[in-house]
């Protein structure tokens, strides 16, 4: 099993992971964090095949590797984003779930 194989299964394993997570898991905070491990193991697996394409013998392109930097960037600022507006939905009722049963407190 070569290194790019190992780095491929993983990223797969991450994105499989994230998306279970995303299914299962009830909590905003989890969620994000689910959907951050989805991203990861995307970026992970579009790096590894735009590595394998120029160990095919093509001509080395540097666009893979911007568009998984820019992602990894888009992805920080939107995960700030989300826990900023998740403190702030915790500071104006106490919790962190949007359950419209319950009585907010006053």
């Amino acid at each position: 099993m070569t290194a790019a194989t190992l780095a491929g299964l993983t990223g797969a394993a991450l994105v499989g992971l994230g998306v279970y997570g995303l299914l299962v898991l009830a909590h905003p905070l989890r969620k994000l964090l689910c959907f951050n491990l989805l991203g990861s193991g995307v970026f992970l697996m579009f790096g590894i095949l735009a590595r394998k394409g120029g160990a095919a013998g093509f001509a080395a392109d540097p666009v893979p590797q911007a568009l998984v930097i820019t992602g990894i960037v888009v992805a920080f600022s939107a995960t700030a984003l989300a826990v900023a507006l998740l403190l702030r939905l915790f500071e104006t009722s106490g919790t962190v779930t949007l359950n419209p049963d319950e009585q907010r407190p006053e």
